[in-house]
């Protein structure tokens, strides 16, 4: 359950969508974080290095970053899994929710219905 401004939601209801891009090494996702936001500061970055921190992510979490597509909710990215893992993914609900969870808690993703605005 998610809290806000007195309002309670359900995670498993609720439609997560990707913030970040992504690259693929061997089959695996990483996630890619900026450095720096600031063009100054992207600027003093050498060519040679990258812009980018790179969040690698195990099977599962692969999985679940590409079944993120801005129209699934939780419950249904979480049948597609289990469908995918079988017993490997369970318990899959706490899983799953933790792990989207933590991707929204550090601003990977955010929560269609919950978008500022609406």
């Amino acid at each position: 359950m998610f809290k806000r401004k007195k309002e309670v939601y359900n995670l498993l209801e609720l439609t997560p969508v990707r913030v970040n891009e992504h690259e693929e090494n061997e089959g695996l996702i990483r996630i890619l974080i900026p450095k720096f936001k600031n063009k100054f500061m992207i600027s003093l970055i050498p060519k040679t290095k990258s812009r980018f921190i790179r969040i690698k992510l195990d099977e599962i979490g692969t999985a679940t970053w590409l079944s993120i597509d801005g129209n699934k909710n939780v419950t249904r990215i979480i049948e597609e899994l289990r469908t995918k893992f079988g017993e490997k993914i369970e318990p899959a609900e706490e899983r799953v929710s933790k792990f989207i969870g933590g991707l929204n808690l550090h601003n990977f993703i955010y929560f269609k219905e919950l978008k500022k605005g609406k």
